[in-house]
């Protein structure tokens, strides 16, 4: 997920969501515009022609690729959503506060994405720093949806599943995400813009690949069937780890006084790079926008109580939701595609004015489909719930689009994946908070799987708390102030640099 990082998108495929690409859960995952430069770690003969294939304004080296495809394996994960969401639901009998509980558990490996970071850039992997990483998610994935298509048969059980399923997919956004920022660096905020949009282009195309087929197939052969079909995917990310351009780090010596030293070595640099990490994320003008990405996601949802309602109270079947997925998957992607084609240069303040408006308008027009309006203005709870899923997933995806790109533009050189994973992490712990908070708000007001007298009420404040972070718009930098902090942060990383060799 997973990210993940999650959209604060308010929607009856949501509700069904417990997973997400920041999904994951959500909610999370996980990102910037390409460099015209190669990176420097592509190999000599990989580099681009001038006849380079170009999508989303993005030329496609094999890095790239490499790219794209992790980030549409998070999307086909998805295939999995509905199934994880009935599972819960039906065959493990848990009420929307615990499935709620278990989505905010299952987010913890989103919370601690600097730790990957620090691994990642410090620890070489039979040589590797990204290569064999993505090699041993890939792996770790396909054994965790495997137990839950063989052997999980309760709660705990499945809490350890999804939550070892989710560090599988955090780590591997944060290895591709060093690899992003390192493209993104010092580029402007419009080209910035469009690698992102292709690597949350390629999340949406897999969401699409995998949406119908993940009410189908549940529908049709059940969820373990669908969890083993899921357990393949992971290994995609592994295959395409070879198309990484990184060059092998030489293999220390079988010294053990050598591997101690070096151990030390790593444990002195990563307490330096924390110190400088630390000193970066308190400078103003990344801890404000930090703050103010936290609140945003940081209010509560009402999702997984929608999905109750839809299920146990509408007669929504895992078909129909499928269909559903489908059309936001799609949604998504237009959503991407209108970022980059007329938004990536909009300042981010307006962005996120107008998007959180309208976002909490369209909201809440889910509270005519819990009392029953929209069946008196002549149209049917499935329409409805469709077309509201529909805007309010485009809406979702452009405003969480400058996010990333924002995130992805304050990483310096030298410590990207671990500032830009902390970043994330934040954001990540937002959508945490928020969904904790929801479920709190549903217990408070006695919404179960089959008592949904208060839901309209807690649509309503849900919604509503959508505009609390408004009045702190203030603290995002304008794109004079943000390209001043990035170049107070590059000279900072140079002078830390020089104090290492010195």
């Amino acid at each position: 997920m997973p990210s993940t990082a999650p959209t604060r998108d308010r929607n009856v495929e949501n509700g069904a969501t417990v997973l997400s690409s920041v999904d994951v859960v959500e909610d999370e995952v996980r990102n910037v515009e390409v460099s015209h430069k190669s990176s420097q770690l592509e190999m000599e003969g990989l580099r681009k022609s001038e006849a380079a294939k170009v999508l989303f304004g993005v030329e496609m080296s094999p890095d790239t690729i490499a790219i794209a495809m992790v980030y549409f394996v998070q999307g086909i994960l998805g295939l999995s959503r509905l199934a994880v969401s009935f599972f819960l639901k039906d065959d493990l009998h848990l009420d929307p506060a615990e499935t709620a509980f278990l989505t905010g558990f299952s987010a913890l490996p989103w919370l601690i994405k600097p730790l990957y970071g620090f691994i990642s850039d410090g620890v070489p992997l039979f040589g590797y720093r990204r290569r064999s990483y993505l090699v041993l998610c890939g792996l770790l994935g396909a054994l965790c949806w495997g137990s839950l298509a063989v052997v999980v048969d309760n709660k705990y059980a499945a809490m350890t599943a999804i939550l070892l399923s989710s560090l599988s997919v955090a780590f591997s956004d944060v290895v591709v995400d060093s690899m992003v920022v390192e493209k993104a660096r010092g580029e402007s905020q419009g080209a910035a813009g469009s690698l992102q949009s292709l690597c949350w282009g390629s999340s949406a195309t897999g969401g699409i690949v995998s949406a119908y087929f993940s009410g189908y197939l549940v529908e049709t052969y059940g969820t373990r069937f669908v969890f083993g079909v899921t357990a393949v995917l992971p290994l995609i990310t592994s295959a395409v780890a070879g198309l990484v351009g990184e060059v092998p780090i030489k293999a220390s010596s079988g010294d053990p006084k050598v591997k101690l030293t070096k151990m030390a070595q790593f444990i002195s640099t990563s307490k330096s790079q924390l110190g400088f990490l630390w000193e970066t994320v308190k400078e103003p003008n990344i801890f404000w926008p930090t703050l103010f990405i936290f609140l945003w996601q940081a209010t509560p949802t009402s999702d997984t109580a929608m999905f109750f309602f839809t299920t146990n109270h509408l007669g929504f079947g895992p078909e129909f939701l499928g269909r559903v997925r489908l059309v936001t998957a799609v949604a998504s992607l237009v959503g991407v595609g209108l970022y980059n084609s007329y938004l990536k240069d909009v300042p981010l303040r307006s962005i996120f004015l107008w998007t959180t408006l309208l976002g909490t308008a369209l909201g809440l027009t889910q509270l005519l489909l819990v009392t029953g309006v929209n069946r008196s203005l002549g149209i049917s709870d499935e329409w409805f719930s469709m077309g509201d899923s529909l805007f309010l997933t485009v809406l979702g995806q452009v405003s969480f689009m400058p996010i990333l790109v924002l995130a992805a533009r304050l990483c310096p050189p030298g410590v990207e994946a671990t500032l830009f994973a902390t970043l994330m992490s934040i954001s990540n712990g937002g959508g945490v908070t928020g969904g904790v908070l929801g479920a709190g708000l549903t217990q408070v007001l006695g919404v179960t799987s089959q008592n949904f007298d208060n839901l309209a009420l807690l649509l309503l404040l849900c919604n509503a708390s959508s505009l609390l972070p408004l009045p702190f718009l203030n603290l995002l930098p304008s794109e004079s102030e943000l390209a001043a902090t990035v170049e107070k942060a590059e000279q900072a990383q140079r002078d830390f640099e020089s104090s290492k060799q010195d």
